[in-house]
């Protein structure tokens, strides 16, 4: 940890991500998309890729080009790319989602923005993939949570293809025969790979490194973390690839029947290992996001069951919609808020009182927060989730809407919990702001050198 340079358009990465997931739930709450139409209309891709490029996405390279360095111990490779990658991001999804918008009133301006989208989108992520993968290359061997990372960015390269094409197919740009059955037959793999591979997979890789880092934990790779890597990467190849092969030219299933099991398998000792860090722990009390964090895995456990549920019972193509609802809020949204309720006062620990570490008294990163007050935010955020899947599965809507409020208001609550980290507003006067120590800006960066990450207690 000690050297490595905080990265200084994070919290801008954080903050975007943010407003999309905010805007994403507003959305819903207003009946917008699915389930008030289908699954596939343009009303609802505004939602989803709201949710999975605006608030995942930009969440997780925000993260990553912070944590990648920590990861490998070695700076990160091309940072001037960081902020043209942002800004390419969001300027691409702008033009998807007012492409969408179009799309669903019928009018030609839909052509030209999701063309323009086909080109930022992919730029975006292959600014972010190159500085990314150029520092994990200069790093090798990798450490187990960097190899999880490396699989994770290997399908976001695969994702932003296939999304590039499904925009020129929907723009009408994509007239060649063969394309257009590998767009048809491409959204199982896209599925796959983004919430499988890039979303899971990394969220699993940083987790591998967060947890233990927060909670004092032991952090030495255990043959659990191979198997988790190795049946996962199976697992994910199964589903993304094989399956959707198979299902082509012969109609079986076997590749999805393998898939499964693997990702059991992959399940079972990534769970060892999570029990391993919670029990092995230094940190005698667990701190909200920690126990937060466990709200999280239960949603990944829930999503796996589920899936099996509906896969016994045939009812997959129907509840499609319920599934990926749990797996993007419950598991995948719930370890991004509860990270970042950590993340967000570590970074602002360090970029505020890291400079006078030792020279003068300083708060603990934990008072930055209140964390009696924001418990209860998080509880609601996962007992509305369980509810609006419930909901879906029950195929009522009106009860969706209003789990969907109840998720809103958490996430508002705990978005505004970030803000009085960044305003110090939760510090002791008399510590807040010791001689030398500067009140750090919202989400933009300040000029001038950038701290470098030391040991916050």
């Amino acid at each position: 940890m000690m050297g490595a340079a905080l990265s200084r358009w994070t919290m801008a990465s954080f903050a975007a991500a943010l407003a999309f997931l905010i805007g994403a739930l507003v959305l819903m709450v207003a009946g917008y998309g699915f389930p008030a139409t289908d699954i596939r209309a343009p009303q609802t891709l505004v939602v989803v890729h709201m949710v999975t490029i605006g608030w995942l996405s930009l969440l997780l390279v925000g993260a990553l080009f912070q944590f990648v360095p920590v990861l490998v111990a070695k700076p990160l490779l091309h940072e001037g790319l960081v902020l043209p990658s942002l800004l390419a991001l969001i300027g691409g999804l702008a033009c998807l989602l007012c492409g969408f918008l179009h799309l669903a009133a019928g009018d030609g301006a839909a052509v030209p923005l999701l063309a323009l989208a086909a080109i930022l989108l992919p730029a975006g992520f292959a600014l972010a993939l190159f500085a990314l993968g150029a520092t994990l290359w200069s790093a090798r061997p990798l450490p187990l949570p960097a190899r999880f990372v490396a699989v994770g960015l290997a399908s976001l390269a695969a994702v932003a293809a296939f999304g590039a094409l499904f925009s020129l197919a929907l723009a009408g740009f994509v007239s060649v025969p063969v394309l257009l059955d590998l767009h048809a037959a491409g959204i199982p793999v896209h599925a796959a790979a983004g919430f499988g591979g890039w979303l899971t997979f990394t969220a699993i890789g940083v987790s591998y490194r967060l947890l233990p880092m927060f909670m004092l934990a032991p952090d030495h790779e255990r043959a659990t973390g191979r198997v988790v890597l190795y049946a996962g990467g199976g697992a994910l190849f199964a589903a993304a690839l094989a399956a959707p092969a198979e299902a082509l030219f012969s109609g079986t299933q076997f590749a999805f029947l393998a898939a499964g099991i693997l990702a059991l398998v992959a399940l079972a000792a990534y769970a060892a290992d999570l029990s391993f860090f919670y029990r092995m722990r230094k940190r005698r009390v667990v701190e909200l996001n920690s126990k937060a964090a466990l709200g999280a895995f239960g949603g990944l456990y829930l999503s796996a069951l589920l899936l099996l549920a509906l896969w016994a019972t045939g009812g997959i193509a129907a509840h499609a919609g319920a599934l990926v609802y749990l797996v993007a809020f419950g598991w995948l949204t719930g370890l991004g808020l509860s990270q970042l309720y950590k993340i967000v006062p570590f970074l602002t620990w360090l970029e505020c009182y890291g400079p006078v570490m030792g020279r003068k008294p300083t708060p603990r990163v934990q008072d930055l927060v209140v964390e009696r007050r924001d418990g209860a935010w998080f509880a609601l955020y996962f007992l509305s989730v369980l509810a609006g899947t419930a909901a879906l599965l029950a195929d009522m809507p009106a009860l969706f809407r209003l789990a969907s409020v109840a998720t809103l208001m958490a996430t508002l609550a705990i978005g505004a919990e970030l803000v009085l980290v960044r305003r110090l507003v939760n510090v002791n006067t008399a510590m807040r702001l010791p001689e030398g120590a500067t009140r750090p800006r919202l989400f933009l960066p300040r000029r001038g050198r950038t701290p470098s990450m030391g040991a916050a207690r």
